[in-house]
């Protein structure tokens, strides 16, 4: 039961990252590897606060500013520079892999005996899973119920159009660049904070957190569109939630059944290019048949 519960309350977690890679991915169409270092970016800068004596709140803020202003940095790259968003987010993840390690001043640090948000919850909720479940939960709750009604807004519908079809965006006279460079700021600021979450659960925060980010985010987002479709903007959102604990649920399965935890970055590889195939094997099969129908007719 703990194993389970543990499972779930880290996918919560990781939701908050998901939802940050999906604004990126599907929001705005625009694929981004900066996750991969704005991730421990947010860990970094908010163990480093910890262990300064600060508040482990203020030290997610200031981990969501770290991540927003390296979006920003990202977002100008791509909108003013004219650099390609792939080639921008390896730039981004290559330079913050210095910056992180200047930050934190060692290869990883430990936050054993400081204060965090989980040791705090901790003193009314005996249990730290359900701490972590309680703080993941009403994290992602936020975060989603504030970025719908963000979209919703006049701004945030600028944002979708910019994504969705930039040059009718342009003709409507939308600012696309800044709703480019608005949205890489949303995603990583929401990505560098679920890195400072995470950190302070596990109670330590590395340089090497991020590899496999995009592979968590990617995954969470396709396994959750599959289950639960994406026929509104509430049900997308839902969906990459659900995917992410669904994630995290498999992967703690197959760790339970006895598999090397150096192997677990392989493992997640495979279940995103599986969970891929069978995604493009469907559109493939429900294409054939609205081929077969329109012949008949």
């Amino acid at each position: 039961m703990n194993i389970i519960l543990s499972s779930i309350s880290q996918g919560f977690l990781w939701a908050v990252m998901a939802i940050g890679v999906y604004i990126m991915y599907r929001i705005l169409d625009i694929a981004d590897l900066s996750a991969e270092g704005t991730f421990p970016l947010g860990a970094v800068v908010a163990a480093r606060a910890i262990a300064a004596g600060l508040s482990p709140w203020l030290a997610i803020v200031l981990s969501l500013a770290a991540g927003m202003i390296t979006g920003i940095l990202a977002g100008f790259l791509h909108t003013k520079m004219k650099i390609p968003g792939l080639l921008t987010g390896i730039l981004i993840l290559t330079g913050l892999y210095s910056i992180n390690l200047r930050v934190l001043g060692a290869p990883n640090i430990t936050l054993l005996g400081k204060e965090t948000v989980i040791s705090q919850l901790r003193t009314i909720i005996d249990d730290r899973n359900v701490a972590a479940l309680i703080l993941g939960i009403t994290v992602t709750l936020i975060i989603t119920l504030m970025l719908i009604l963000f979209l919703k807004s006049e701004l945030g519908l600028a944002l979708r159009a910019t994504g969705a079809n930039e040059v009718m965006a342009v003709a409507n006279a939308i600012a696309t660049d800044s709703m480019k460079i608005i949205g890489y700021a949303l995603s990583n600021g929401i990505i560098a904070l679920s890195g400072a979450l995470l950190a302070q659960n596990y109670g330590y925060a590395d340089v090497g957190m991020g590899i496999g980010t995009i592979v968590i985010g990617l995954a969470s987002i396709i396994i959750g569109e599959r289950l639960l479709g994406t026929s509104s903007l509430s049900r997308s959102l839902l969906a990459v939630v659900f995917g992410a604990v669904i994630y995290r649920v498999v992967i703690d399965a197959v760790l339970y059944l006895g598999v090397n935890p150096q192997d677990i970055k392989l493992y997640s590889a495979i279940v995103l290019a599986i969970v891929l195939w069978l995604g493009h094997r469907t559109q493939d099969n429900n294409s054939r048949k609205g081929k077969s129908y329109v012949a008949q007719t």
